[in-house]
């Protein structure tokens, strides 16, 4: 049965998703497709369709091309992962049906900066509490369970059809605004959140069973003990080692508060890995 510390944090949990659907509504409506600029991803890939079918508005291009990634993610990443990235969706769509699409400045420059740091707050907190925007997150994952190729390349090659489209669209100058809006919103990710596509736990416990257990439930990746002992209390203790991405962060960050609040945790940047890491 769920306990009301479970609910506090679902329900913290689904108000930071909402609030983040509502802050990239504002950075679209306000700003960037005012100014004629593309966001990352399917948010962007959206405003393309907007733009070539003008009965079709932006919100509404969102959603239908997040239900059947949310179905593949729903069977192949992780239902609590997907459930609130398409709640965040459907709030995002909410809420660019409900805020009116106007100018707040003329200037180009302020237009892309702006919309990309308040697309970049939003995304990076609902990436921080184990979430995302949906499209090209969900999408991602899935393309790199079946590679050995980081998540990067992906991320990469699907902005690249956004700002090439801008180009086509509006002309090579909102191409350059368009990347510059991209850029913005990853450096704030990187602030908020993490710049690391993967990263490496490397939790210090006397619980090393139990929490090795969980994660296979749960996290659904292998993990490597390393015996240890405490040098100021001498006890006997393990290092469980885990590599994991981005997005399983903050289901890590639950799972050892839940089995063992007094673990030690050091996560560390992983630049690159070899072996195998996927998920079957």
């Amino acid at each position: 049965m769920p306990t009301n510390l479970n609910i506090l944090e679902e329900a913290k949990k689904f108000t930071i998703t909402v609030a983040s659907a509502a802050l990239l509504a504002i950075a679209l409506n306000f700003f960037l497709i005012p100014a004629n600029v593309f966001a990352s991803g399917f948010t962007g890939l959206a405003q393309i369709i907007a733009t070539l079918i003008p009965v079709l508005s932006t919100g509404i291009g969102l959603l239908l091309l997040n239900i059947p990634v949310a179905i593949l993610g729903w069977k192949k990443v992780g239902k609590s992962f997907t459930f609130y990235s398409f709640i965040n969706v459907a709030a995002t769509t909410f809420f660019l049906e409900v805020i009116p699409v106007q100018t707040i400045s003329n200037d180009i420059i302020l237009n892309s900066v702006f919309g990309g740091v308040i697309a970049g707050i939003g995304a990076g907190f609902v990436l921080k509490y184990g979430a995302s925007s949906g499209g090209v997150d969900i999408l991602a994952l899935i393309m790199a369970k079946h590679s050995d190729r980081p998540l990067g390349v992906y991320f990469f090659m699907m902005n690249a059809v956004i700002v090439m489209a801008s180009g086509l669209l509006f002309g090579m100058e909102k191409a350059l605004y368009t990347l510059l809006t991209l850029y913005v919103t990853s450096r704030i990710i990187d602030a908020i959140h993490t710049r690391h596509v993967k990263l490496t736990a490397m939790i210090v416990t006397k619980k090393a069973d139990e929490l090795q257990k969980v994660f296979y439930e749960r996290v659904v990746r292998g993990v490597t003990r390393i015996p240890a002992k405490g040098g100021y209390t001498k006890e006997d203790k393990e290092i469980v080692m885990i590599v994991v991405t981005r997005y399983e962060l903050y289901q890590l960050q639950q799972i050892i508060h839940e089995v063992d609040p007094t673990a030690f945790t050091n996560i560390v940047q992983t630049t690159g890995i070899f072996g195998l890491f996927r998920k079957d």
